[in-house]
């Protein structure tokens, strides 16, 4: 019987060598019922509530392969705590004919996944609580019961979550409530201590939002009530979203906050902190911000533009951000102060000139026919290479069939005895399906370039622009142009200009151009070994196209 091991840890009580210690055991249990250990899967330090973890996710992928008959581990919680995973993953193992075996219970059956499931759960449930309660009694001593906040040091030596003041970073916080006080914006006041080379929180440029922060949530350096001596806690609740496993914080009412007093932790004068606070609040409570507030608008999904996530300074490197409704410009110029290039681009014009560049320079014959060129010599190389390991392969396995067979024959004659017979037969069986394995994984679907690529290409992007100009086609033409650009890189030019460089994504253009039906804009499945052929030979032939704006 094929066994894979699955073998995890993530409390902070247990050692990394608990990993090695859970495959040790199991592999003991391998070798005592005989089987023939496969592959050996581990996640580090993560926790069993998600199933979002590498190991666990390649002993799936491995499971719908059919690489191995048994899955083995220490304990059912070892492979999930979450009821609803453990379910699932009890379902996918039935279905593929596979057994779950554990040290702890034995072979895994329905009543396992009822009863353990539920124990798991409750195991997770009480383990919060025991945390949140240990954390409550922490602040109830003055202690912190979270991060560690600008303008404040741990205490060495001393118990978990004791604080005391950083005089330096203290005085920086003084600064920020005093500028804000004489009528200085939060972007300003980043932008002036990034200028001064003051490190933000973490060692990071400073941004307005991280000075002005979030009203309902009582976050960001001038909402931050430890600075006057009142420690908060319990502002926010975090719970998993299903279906990424990512942490979603959720803000709790007010009445549940707990505020203690810590007056060795007070940094500013109350005067100042009420100054601070009203004008935050005249600011909050002004027409404009209010009518903003009235539409709602976080709630509602932007629509993706083309230049969304694309669009780089040439200055910095950053990215670049909206401004206003129109325009995007470098964040770091705009937000932080740490950039030169304070440019702005019209989006809805540069929108046009990047389908025209993408349709007039980026796919010209000439450098078409040098890559098509480059990429079947690339092609022919890899094929060779290929070919050359399947013949060796295929050479293996019929040497390792053979050996096989004479083993089996002297075995079943008697001329053969003993457990290394069985040793070396089951060595033998495991690199014979290796071999198979690698064999099946070496693809002979031929891969080819149309001729008349660059036309192809161009007739695409072409109904691509029309596509472009209609509000009920818009979303997927975007998308689809989006897949063709990598990055549009945009600069300052003495002659008070803008000059504007985009860079294309070749495997996107190749993609959009080989699809199958001329008449759709819509890409086919590219083969994997082209897609990374490309990837090989991609700055062949194909430079930026610069324009000026």
């Amino acid at each position: 019987m094929r066994v894979s091991i699955y073998a995890r840890y993530s409390s902070e009580l247990q050692r990394a060598a608990s990993i090695e210690d859970q495959v040790l055991v199991c592999t003991e249990r391998v070798i005592r019922e005989k089987w023939t250990l496969t592959a050996t899967y581990t996640d580090h330090g993560i926790s069993g509530a998600s199933h979002l973890r590498p190991g666990y996710q390649k002993l799936l992928e491995s499971a719908r392969k059919g690489e191995y008959d048994i899955v083995l581990a220490e304990a059912l919680d070892r492979i999930s705590r979450d009821q609803e995973h453990v379910a699932f993953f009890f379902k996918l193992m039935s279905f593929a004919g596979i057994r779950i075996v554990t040290l702890a219970e034995g072979e895994i059956t329905e009543l396992h996944v009822g009863l353990k499931g539920t124990m798991n759960a409750l195991f997770l449930k009480d383990l919060a609580d025991k945390t949140r309660r240990g954390l409550r009694g922490r602040v109830e001593q003055g202690r912190s019961g979270g991060g560690l906040c600008y303008g404040y040091r741990t205490v060495e030596n001393g118990e978990r979550g004791g604080r005391e003041i950083h005089q330096a970073e203290a005085a920086v916080v003084r600064r920020i409530f005093t500028d804000f006080v004489a009528g200085k914006s939060p972007r300003r006041i980043a932008a002036e201590l990034n200028r001064e080379r003051i490190s933000g929180p973490g060692g990071r440029p400073w941004g307005d939002t991280t000075i002005r922060g979030h009203a309902l949530r009582g976050t960001g350096v001038l909402r931050n009530e430890l600075y006057v001596g009142r420690l908060v806690w319990n502002r926010l609740r975090y719970t998993k979203d299903p279906a990424t496993g990512r942490r979603v914080s959720r803000i709790n009412p007010r009445e549940d906050w707990i505020r203690r007093d810590v007056p060795d932790l007070r940094i500013l004068e109350e005067s100042l902190w009420t100054g601070v606070q009203t004008r935050l609040g005249a600011i909050r409570n002004s027409d404009s911000i209010a009518k903003a507030r009235a539409t709602k608008f976080w709630t509602r999904r932007r629509p993706q533009h083309l230049l969304t996530g694309k669009a780089v300074c040439g200055v910095c490197g950053g990215p670049a951000a909206p401004i206003g409704k129109d325009y995007i410009a470098c964040s770091a110029a705009r937000r932080q102060g740490t950039c030169t290039n304070r440019a702005s681009i019209r989006r809805n014009e540069i929108e046009g000139w990047i389908v025209e560049a993408l349709r007039r320079q980026l796919m010209a014959p000439d450098l078409v026919g040098e890559f098509i060129r480059t990429f079947n010599d690339e092609i022919n190389r890899t094929r060779r290479d290929c070919g050359q390991r399947r013949h060796g392969l295929q050479r293996e396995q019929r040497d390792l069939d053979r050996r096989i067979d004479t083993l089996l024959d002297a075995f079943a004659s008697g001329a053969l005895k003993g457990a290394s017979v069985q040793a070396k037969l089951e060595a033998l069986e495991a690199r014979q399906s290796q071999v198979a394995k690698e064999l099946a994984g070496l693809s002979e679907e031929p891969v080819r370039l149309h001729p008349n690529l660059a036309d192809l290409y161009r007739q695409k992007v072409a109904a691509l622009q029309g596509l472009l100009e209609s509000d009920a086609t818009r979303i997927e033409a975007v998308a689809i142009i989006r897949s063709l650009v990598e990055k549009v890189i945009f600069r300052p030019i003495p002659e008070a200009g803008l000059e504007i460089e985009l860079v294309g994504d070749i495997a996107g253009m190749v993609h959009l151009a080989q699809n199958a039906n001329e008449n759709s804009p819509v890409s086919a499945v590219v083969h994997d070994e082209f897609t990374r052929s490309v990837k090989v030979v991609a700055g062949v032939g194909f430079e930026p196209t610069t324009f000026r704006l």
